[in-house]
């Protein structure tokens, strides 16, 4: 299992550029390469992705999802308020909620893209 945890490790291990011989880098052509190398900018576009998917899904939860939850409750009952003690338990329920649905999005995107042969 290790030998196969290292053959993981080697092929996820990005390889340098062939440098040309006698030619010497500049600071501008390292950052070319940093960028390329480690693709920064598909993990920037990761990232600003992720954080308008967790406003759309928490928009989900706090709009759609929770007002059916409060037509099973008593009236005039808001589940953000609900607390036992000085414990908020209603918005840690909604947190919960966003989070699950983000887990799932982002299992089924990985699924998808694993089946399709993307890396």
């Amino acid at each position: 299992m290790l030998a196969e945890l290292k053959q993981i490790r080697e092929a996820l291990a990005p390889t340098p550029p062939p440098q040309e011989p006698g030619k010497k880098k500049n600071l501008m052509d390292e950052f070319k390469e940093f960028l390329i190398r480690y693709k920064v900018m598909g993990l920037a576009v990761a990232f600003i992705m992720g954080l308008y998917l967790g406003a759309l899904v928490k928009s989900l939860v706090d709009n759609l999802i929770m007002p059916i939850v409060e037509l099973f409750t008593p009236t005039g009952f808001s589940w953000e308020l609900f607390t036992l003690g000085p414990f908020r338990v209603g918005a840690f329920i909604g947190d919960l909620i966003t989070f699950i649905i983000i887990a799932l999005v982002i299992f089924l995107i990985v699924k998808l893209t694993t089946k399709l042969g993307l890396k």
